[in-house]
């Protein structure tokens, strides 16, 4: 019944947003060739088909935009503006990739500015699209139609995580009509309605006849769950069961099974699956490779005022922790006067720190002494985002103070990172650079990778935590 109800509301809106995206295209043509210019030669008959092709290529990836970008995932209930931000972020790459494709396949009858017109147009019927299901969707659930009563049987944590989600998305329909008391020692919160023990089982399903029962003991008893199986068997109800070590399973835990056996797999990295660590791969080493070239005279510069203004080398090497806990030679212009190895490895870096030269400070500020590290992305040391890579001196410090801590060598290290763009730069919290790690190793998608990269220059480059 959950799955069933998630997908049949994944189709809805799915469905909506494409017909958004082509009723957007057709009210940007007639503004652009009936208001703006009635009698603009272009616009001929054998333009409809390919203003209708563009239409349905906008749609398709308009959907397959919000699907990867998890716009039709469960999420907590925002501000509208957030929600509109986030629209407009996936509707401008939308854009850009079909304008991409435009241009790579020639295609010169379709008006560049009716596609402007169509992005303005997109972003306000989609943004209205989503208030109005919304507040729809929250008026029927206030009086209940169309929604399915549930009982949770258990009081303790997994109850309390499974409550969290009836309770903040509203979206799928559920309600929890009471809960049933097992053994567990937990306080229950007042706002609960405790409608009796286990023992009280078969009653209380009888007087309440829920749509759906959730188990959530710690414990399974088999015992129990015969009871309990044979009594929703019985009444015709459905029955799910939340693990009780449910909050152990990272964001993106799976099951699969293997011979007709159900296997959990705690902690999913999906940067690493398939076809996702193919595309990752292939968009670093396609935009290392560009930047490297594009660059290739600012980095020259550069280069020359590190070695006229110190003496010393003008590349620096230093050992870091990547993927799997592997070391790896993490190249950087010099901005620090040369020093002893073992300084340089145990050392953190401090605000004003004296080692750090004129120009090296320049460079430390703009991020410019980062640049190099699109080499270890070529040679396949590093992907372009991704988690900070950290000497081993720290990794060995920090593995011991900070929960989880090692969890980000789940992934490439990268020259740029979720943690980056939130500030947490230089001499700021550990604890919140791997806890926005983690979020982005269990979150990870492409469309998250361009996020990241768009707002870098914005918020990562320039940031008041780098010195």
């Amino acid at each position: 019944m959950l799955r069933e109800r998630s997908q049949s509301l994944f189709f809805s809106l799915a469905f909506f947003d494409f017909i958004a995206a082509f009723g957007a295209l057709a009210l940007a043509m007639f503004v652009r060739f009936v208001l703006q210019e009635p009698d603009l030669a272009e616009f001929r008959e054998l333009d409809l088909w390919m203003y209708a092709m563009v239409g349905v290529i906008l749609a398709l990836v308009q959907v397959t935009g919000f699907f990867s970008m998890g716009l039709y995932q469960l999420r907590r209930p925002t501000t509208a503006g957030h929600e509109v931000s986030r629209i407009v972020f996936a509707v401008t790459v939308n854009v850009l990739l079909v304008v991409a494709g435009l241009y790579f396949f020639r295609l010169e009858h379709v008006s560049r500015l009716t596609i402007v017109y169509y992005a303005i147009i997109d972003i306000f019927l989609v943004s209205a699209r989503h208030a109005v299901i919304d507040r729809v969707l929250a008026r029927l659930n206030r009086k209940r139609n169309n929604m399915r009563s549930v009982l949770v049987v258990g009081t303790g944590d997994a109850a309390r995580r499974i409550t969290d989600v009836f309770t903040h998305h509203r979206t799928l329909g559920f309600y929890v009509v009471g809960y049933v008391k097992a053994d567990e020692t937990m306080e229950i919160p007042e706002e609960w309605t405790l409608l009796g023990d286990f023992s009280d089982l078969a009653g209380i399903v009888e007087e309440h006849r829920p749509d759906m029962i959730v188990y959530t003991l710690n414990s399974y008893r088999e015992k129990e769950l015969r009871t309990l199986l044979d009594t929703c068997d019985q009444a015709g109800i459905n029955l799910k069961i939340v693990p009780g070590f449910s909050s152990l399973v990272a964001a993106k835990g799976d099951v699969e099974t293997l011979e007709g056996i159900p296997v959990i797999s705690i902690r999913e990295v999906p940067a690493r699956v398939g076809l996702n660590r193919f595309i990752k791969r292939s968009f670093d080493v396609a935009f290392s490779a560009l930047i490297l070239i594009l660059l290739s005279p600012f980095l020259l510069l550069t280069a020359l005022l590190v070695k006229a203004t110190s003496p010393g080398p003008v590349f620096y090497t230093q050992e870091r922790m990547g993927l799997d806990n592997r070391s790896f030679e993490m190249l950087k212009f010099r901005t620090m006067r040369v020093q002893a190895k073992e300084d340089s490895d145990t050392i953190w870096t401090t605000r004003n720190d004296p080692r750090v030269t004129l120009i090296g400070s320049i460079m430390r500020k703009l991020s410019i002494d980062e640049l190099p590290q699109f080499l270890n992305v070529l040679r396949g040391d590093m992907s372009v985002v991704g988690p900070r890579p950290e000497r081993p001196y720290f990794v060995d410090k920090f593995k011991m103070e900070y929960h989880h801590y090692m969890r980000r060598h789940a992934v490439k290290a990268g020259i740029t990172g979720w943690a980056q763009i939130k500030g947490l730069r230089g001499d700021t919290s550990i604890q919140e650079r791997v806890e926005a790690d983690i979020f982005y190793i269990e979150n990870w998608t492409f469309w998250l990778d361009l996020k990241i990269i768009l707002l870098t220059p914005f918020k990562g480059m320039i940031n008041k935590n780098a010195y």
